[in-house]
């Protein structure tokens, strides 16, 4: 199922959580809403569900104009952070919950049957007779997502489904939903702050800054080529570092930087821990190494320009540098941005 937002906007007490946004989402795709707080992406997940209304705009699932229809007969699943369980309820009772009360017509053999169902594709086959206070954290979110899908949605929406869960677990679940939305096909959209579980789970990644969509693109694009420095700031660590622009070009102490389009004048070069290398012949932007962070992966190093900047870059667990080394920084991947205040 294809949805379609035209220029939908949505006001609360005189503050414009969302403003213009439009958004095509190819059917079958799984695409995911990221941003600060306060940058209304929750707001537009609720809209398409039908728990709110837009001020303005429309929104279409497929042909259909939706954008009046209330919410049970949206035909949408929808999965919240806190799973919203009935706790006197048993796991099957939970799931088919949602299909006896919308689907009145199912025989309750059909029901046992879907709802078994649904207990193998969450990998909780055998589970139905147990309460939520008896499993995971983890497995009641599984258990929130079979709900979601009893009732066979058109289009599945899920708000910060992982957040209340531990680092861990929220690693193992990603993966298994990627494989239930590819296993499945459902149309899905789904809010999240946190931009690894964006980037790692979604077909299209869309970034939103103050109610408004700033970069829409798939992970790849979001991140190798980010359109603004709040883009590339928000998306990871980054070392943001002053230059100065003229005629096109930046320069970082002795150090050029291509800077095409940009105009004279105080710049920021944005560039990332693994983009940068620490270089012991000096070849590159001097600088002497002031603290060094050991990683189970790599070495972090903070190292202090000439100028008195700190820069963050990363190097292999195995490299011997320690503090109070001189060398430089090699600058292999950077963007440059205007200094104009966009990256908070």
């Amino acid at each position: 199922m294809k949805i379609r937002l035209q220029q939908i906007s949505k006001t609360f007490s005189g503050f414009k959580a969302v403003d213009g946004v439009s958004l095509d989402i190819a059917s079958g795709k799984l695409v995911a809403l990221l941003g600060p707080s306060g940058s209304g992406k929750t707001t537009i997940l609720r809209m398409v569900a039908g728990l709110e209304f837009p001020d303005a705009g429309t929104i279409h699932f497929g042909s259909e104009n939706a954008t009046g229809i209330p919410v049970a007969k949206r035909g949408v699943g929808f999965v919240f952070q806190h799973y919203a369980l009935f706790p006197h309820m048993t796991l099957a009772e939970n799931i088919a919950f949602g299909m006896e009360s919308l689907q009145p017509k199912r025989s309750r053999e059909e029901v046992a049957a879907k709802v078994a169902e649904l207990l193998q594709l969450v990998r909780l086959h055998g589970l139905g007779e147990r309460f939520p206070g008896q499993i995971s954290g983890g497995q009641r979110q599984r258990v929130a997502l079979a709900r979601a899908l009893a009732v066979e949605p058109k289009v599945l929406l899920l708000d910060e489904p992982f957040g209340a869960l531990d680092a861990a677990v929220r690693r193992d679940l990603r993966r298994w939903l990627r494989e239930i939305h590819d296993e499945l096909g459902i149309t899905t959209l789904f809010v999240t702050h946190d931009q690894e579980e964006a980037l790692d789970l979604a077909d299209e990644v869309v970034i939103l800054r103050d109610g408004k969509i700033v970069q829409a693109g798939s992970p790849q694009d979001v991140t190798r080529q980010p359109v603004s420095a709040f883009v590339m700031n928000f998306l990871g660590d980054t070392n943001r570092i002053a230059v100065t622009v003229s005629a096109g070009i930046a320069r970082l102490g002795e150090a050029r930087f291509a800077a095409e389009g940009l105009a004279d004048g105080a710049a920021e070069l944005y560039a990332r821990p693994r983009d940068l290398a620490w270089r012991a012949d000096g070849k590159g932007v001097p600088a002497r190494v002031r603290r060094v962070l050991d990683r189970p992966d790599s070495r972090r190093l903070v190292v202090q320009t000439a100028a008195g900047q700190h820069i963050e870059l990363d190097t292999a667990p195995e490299d011997p540098v320690r503090p109070g080394d001189a060398g430089a920084v090699d600058v292999l991947r950077w963007r440059i941005f205007a200094d104009d205040g966009a990256a908070g």
